[in-house]
Order: structure tokens, then sequence, then C-alpha cells
């Protein structure tokens, strides 16, 4: 379970990015509702209690649990839709004391599972009854994450084991077929949401989508983002401050409603500009790329996938967030990693970097051996 690793291989760089970017995130959601950054501060002491002991225990002895954490991610989930605590017209918490996202933690799980599935099927992959069983086990959770319904956090998800199957060896060819398919398909499905009256999605599902294709014509459901980008753009290079009275302030005036949490990057860019919006950018860039490189490094395929897995859903989700904010895809009610406030998102994804960092402890160097 425990190593007598070394601590010079510690990934530190990894660690002070993560650090850097939470202390970023505590001091913006203080600005964007006061409230909840003392409970963010608590978050991001315990995420780095939780990151330092998964540091320290081998991930293959993790990995010896992989069906209990496929059973605890169904399980959890399944007790969602059953006795779920309803907000904002989705079921997706679960109250035990403290209000408990299943979905957040379902995601850090999945990698791990999947992890061992595909490092058992690397051979076999393209095997078309490996590819629907592989499909299948896919299938249970992202239908039981859809039906809360959290269609955002299920396109993250499938993102994730996606990336995952490609790298442990999915056939181009059936990457290509995919791609084909899933292209045209999500054009088609935008001309047909557009349509009045559709039925293809719920209904606040197509009113995000033709808010954000048409949101002159729907101001009531496209005000939040269009408020956003007002908000980074009156940012300008250095931003008004954090914590400013400003009467034009687009924070101030309420006119982003609940501003730390999916919607905290336009806080960002109001209150810090341009150069406080470019450095978080380029701490989750780091954070995903000092990932990556430890996936090149790493001993064998399921710690690979393991930190793949990883950085797809730090460098995706933060992507489709930013993207979001900033109006360039519809409103998807996904947060901002290490960021936006949400004990939930940050505990669970500072479990998932303490894995990564135990990765490294393990890795090979350039001549292939063990440090």
């Amino acid at each position: 379970m425990f190593h007598n690793y070394k601590f010079k291989n510690l990934d530190f760089k990894l660690i002070i990015a993560v650090i850097a970017l939470t202390i970023i995130g505590i001091f913006v959601i203080g600005s964007a509702n006061e409230s909840n950054q003392q409970k963010q501060i608590i978050g991001m002491i315990l995420g780095v209690i939780v990151m330092s002991v998964m540091a320290l225990v081998d991930y293959d002895f993790i990995l010896h649990f992989h069906w209990l954490f496929y059973g605890l991610v169904i399980a959890l989930l399944s007790l969602v839709l059953l006795v779920g605590d309803k907000s904002g017209g989705a079921t997706r918490w679960i109250e035990v004391g403290i209000r408990f996202q299943p979905s957040e933690l379902g995601k850090i799980l999945l990698i791990l599972f999947f992890s061992w599935f595909l490092m058992m099927h690397e051979e076999d992959i393209n095997k078309p009854k490996i590819l629907a069983f592989t499909i299948l086990l896919s299938s249970v959770p992202l239908l039981l994450i859809e039906k809360e319904p959290d269609l955002s956090t299920t396109i993250v998800t499938m993102m994730i084991i996606c990336v995952m199957m490609f790298v442990v060896g999915l056939s181009y060819k059936l990457v290509a077929i995919v791609l084909g398919i899933t292209i045209p398909s999500i054009v088609i499905l935008l001309i047909l949401v557009s349509r009045e009256g559709q039925t293809i999605l719920k209904e606040y599902q197509g009113n995000r989508i033709l808010a954000w294709l048409k949101p002159d014509k729907y101001p009531s459901s496209s005000y939040q983002q269009q408020n956003s980008i007002m908000a980074i753009g009156s940012g300008q290079l250095l931003g008004k401050g954090l914590g400013n009275d400003a009467f034009d302030s687009v924070k101030n005036g309420n006119y982003i409603s609940e501003p730390h949490t999916d919607f905290i990057f336009a806080v960002a860019g109001e209150e810090l500009g341009f150069l406080g919006s470019v450095l978080i950018i380029a701490l989750i860039f780091f954070i995903t790329i000092e990932i990556l490189l430890i996936a090149k490094r790493a001993k064998d395929i399921s710690g690979k996938l393991i930190c793949v897995g990883m950085a797809t859903l730090i460098g995706f989700q933060s992507f489709v967030n930013i993207c979001v904010v900033t109006g360039l895809l519809p409103n998807t009610g996904l947060p901002l990693p290490f960021v936006s406030y949400g004990l939930t998102s940050l505990v669970t994804v500072y479990f998932g970097v303490g894995i990564v960092l135990n990765v490294g402890l393990q890795a090979k160097n350039i001549n292939g051996r063990l440090f």
C-alpha cells in the first residue's frame, strides 16, 4: 500500500500550480459571495490533506478495488434519483450532513475503474465483444447522470472515457466513423432544436441552446451569458479590483445569478481583468500539460490512463466552462476546476490529483527504469 518514495521525485510544480489556482479562486469567490469564502478555504485544506494522503498510497493497490469503485458510482447515482435533493429543476445532490454531489466523485472513480478495465483489455480493445462491453459499462453511469438531469456532466464523463479508450489503442477507423456520425448529428440537432416546439431535449435544455443561437429573441434565457460577456469586457486590462464597490459592476448589480459557482470566470474577468483571466487560463493549461507529462513517464498503462483521465477532466471541463462564460458555447452548468465554489468538486479533484502525484512518484526515468 505504501512505499519508501523519494521526496525529491514529488511533482512540486503541479502542487504549487494547483494550490495557486485554488487560492485565486478563493479570493474571487470571496468577492462574488463572501459568505462562501470560509467554506472554500475549509474545502482547500481538506483537499490538500486528501491529496497528500493519496499521493503516498500506491495506485496499484487502489486499482485492486476497481469493481467496488464502479459499484459505488452506480449506487450513489441511483440514490440521487431516489432520495436526492432537488434544486433548480435538477436532482443532483444528497444531504448527508453536508450537501454532496455524487457525480463529481463519480468522475474520479470511473477514471480509476476504466484505467484498470482498459489496461486489462489493451490488446483486444477493438474486438466487437470488448467494445460492446465497454460501451455497456459506460452507458449505465452516463444514463444515470443524464437522468438527474445533468447533460453537461454526462458529456464531460463520456469525453473522459472516450479519450482513455483512444489512448489505449482504439482503432483510428472507429474514431473516424464515430466523428463522422457525431459531427453531422450535432449540426442536425442544433437545426431541429432551433425550431419552436421541439421535443428532442428537455425544455430548459432547448431554451439554453435557443438563447445561445438567438440571444436577442430569448432575453430571459440569455441574460446570464450576455451579462457575463459584458462583465469580462468591462474588466479591460487590469480589472476593477477584488471586492470593489463600483456602481457599474455587473457583479455588484446582481446581473449574474450564482456568480461564485459556474460563472466565477466572469467575476474574475471583471475584477482581475485580462491579465488575471490569462493567469487563470495559464495555470489550468500548465496543470493539464504537467499531468500529461506525468502520463508520458508512467510505469504502466494504468498509470498513464489515470493521468490522461484527470488531464481530460481538468482541461476539457475548464475549456467548456470558459467557453460558456464567454458565449462560445450554450450554458451548461459546469464548475471551473479549482476556481468555482463547491466543496464536492474541489475535494474530489484534489483526490484525483493526489493519485496522479503517486503515478509520478513511481514514474520511469529517461532510461526506462523506475526512479
